[in-house]
C-alpha cells in the first residue's frame, strides 16, 4: 500500500524535537548530509534546525513529497527511519 502525505506528516509529528540526519541528492553524483533537530511540521513542509558548527545557515525546510519520492531520506538518532514501506 502506498504511503500518503498525511501518513508521513503524522510519523514526523511523533518525532518532533528529536535529532536527525537528512540525506539529500544535491546533484548527479553529490549527496549532502545535514544533522539537526526536527523543529516543526506544517501542512505541506517540515522544518529542521541545523547544527551551527556544520552548516552556514540555521534551518532548512523540506516537503513531505521529498520523502514520498525519495528525494531525501531521514534517519533519526537511534536508527529509526521517518518512513517505513508497508
Amino acid at each position: 500500500m502506498p504511503m500518503s502525505l498525511a501518513t508521513i506528516k503524522h510519523q514526523l509529528d511523533d518525532h518532533l524535537g528529536q535529532h536527525l540526519t537528512v540525506v539529500a541528492q544535491a546533484g548527479r553524483k553529490k549527496i549532502t548530509r545535514r544533522h539537526g533537530t526536527l523543529k516543526e511540521t506544517y501542512p505541506a513542509v517540515f522544518v529542521v534546525d541545523l547544527n551551527q558548527d556544520e552548516n552556514a545557515f540555521e534551518r532548512v525546510s523540506y516537503s513531505y513529497t521529498d520523502l514520498l519520492t525519495k528525494s531525501i531520506e531521514i534517519e533519526f538518532d537511534g536508527g529509526d527511519l521517518a518512513t517505513t514501506n508497508n
